[in-house]
């Protein structure tokens, strides 16, 4: 006979669930801690695909070029070594150091101009409410939807002797101001500039509108509230909002500016002279006109260099040092 203290005792032992002992790991062997997931190395091959066709694409060409820059090459016979010869002759030709400087100067038109009006117009519109701001912002962005190319066509006929800003200066009385824009030596290169800022200010305003959309209206009341003017206003609360947008619009358009090509070559092929030339231009001359296919590659390495410095410099300006 089961006494009724020891059956309480079982019958309650057994309402109580008991852990299992923790499981230790054998000698050697690693655990794993956090959730359950995919091993790391498979996230790898999600992205060998893409890295795959960047390499072939753009990491060999690269690579690729700069053993070309190395060696003297018309394109067509067997390459011999020159060394460092063709970034020596690069530093002391008064050509390529005449079309960097160029390209410096195109920086005002292709960056400083379209971010510079495209941050007016967003001040503007957080401080005003604007109907049809959608279609205001398609207008803007049209230019950047049209090849480089066409856009070039279409500006030459604009600055052809007998193009639209000559009659129109005609009519107004101004007809001494009357220039051929495209032939002059001092207004070709303006006048080539003028056209990338008409084409990059749309891309900017994009940017720099998507980004202040997202700034918080409640900011607006409260500088508002705390008597703030519109200049105030804008350098308190939209420009902190829209410092990463701003950021990638000044890298795109100075990737643009250092690099161009197709606008220059359509409009003026680097003339009248030299006026025009940018290191895309001499590059390509170089390469496929005179066969000094090694001085090209040496120019597109340091052209190359020279975006890499100029766009991390730029970057690390406006977002300032990571954390």
């Amino acid at each position: 006979m089961t006494s009724p203290l020891r059956s309480a005792a079982g019958n309650s032992a057994a309402a109580i669930p008991v852990a299992a002992p923790a499981e230790v790991p054998a000698a050697g062997r690693k655990t794993v801690t956090g959730a359950p997931a995919e091993p790391r190395r498979v996230g790898y091959l999600y992205v060998l695909p893409a890295f795959a066709a960047f390499a072939l694409f753009t990491l060999v060409p690269i690579v690729h070029a700069g053993w070309i820059s190395f060696h003297n090459w018309d394109g067509i016979t067997s390459p011999t070594w020159a060394g460092l010869r063709n970034y020596r002759e690069l530093a002391t030709d008064g050509e390529i150091r005449t079309a960097f400087g160029h390209s410096l100067e195109l920086l005002i038109f292709y960056t400083v101009l379209p971010v510079a009006t495209s941050l007016v117009m967003v001040g503007a519109i957080t401080r005003v409410r604007i109907h049809g701001l959608t279609l205001v912002r398609a207008l803007v962005f049209l230019p950047v939807t049209i090849s480089m190319v066409v856009n070039a066509v279409a500006w030459r006929w604009i600055y052809a002797p007998d193009g639209v800003i000559n009659k129109v200066l005609a009519v107004v009385g101004l007809g001494s101001l009357r220039r051929v824009w495209l032939g002059d030596f001092g207004t070709a290169l303006p006048a080539v500039g003028m056209v990338g800022a008409w084409a990059m200010v749309g891309l900017s305003f994009v940017f720099l509108v998507a980004g202040a959309q997202k700034i918080p209206s409640a900011l607006y009341d409260a500088a508002r509230v705390d008597g703030a003017n519109i200049v105030q206003e804008f350098f308190a609360v939209t420009l902190p909002g829209i410092r990463h947008e701003l950021a990638v619009a000044v890298t795109i358009a100075t990737i643009t500016a250092l690099r161009g090509f197709d606008l220059i070559f359509v409009l003026t092929r680097g003339g009248p002279g030299d006026s025009t030339e940018v290191p895309a231009i001499v590059l390509y001359n170089r390469a496929f006109v005179t066969g000094q296919v090694g001085s090209a590659a040496a120019i597109a390495v340091v052209l190359t260099v020279l975006i890499f410095a100029v766009v991390f410099g730029v970057t690390r300006l406006i977002e300032g040092p990571s954390r």
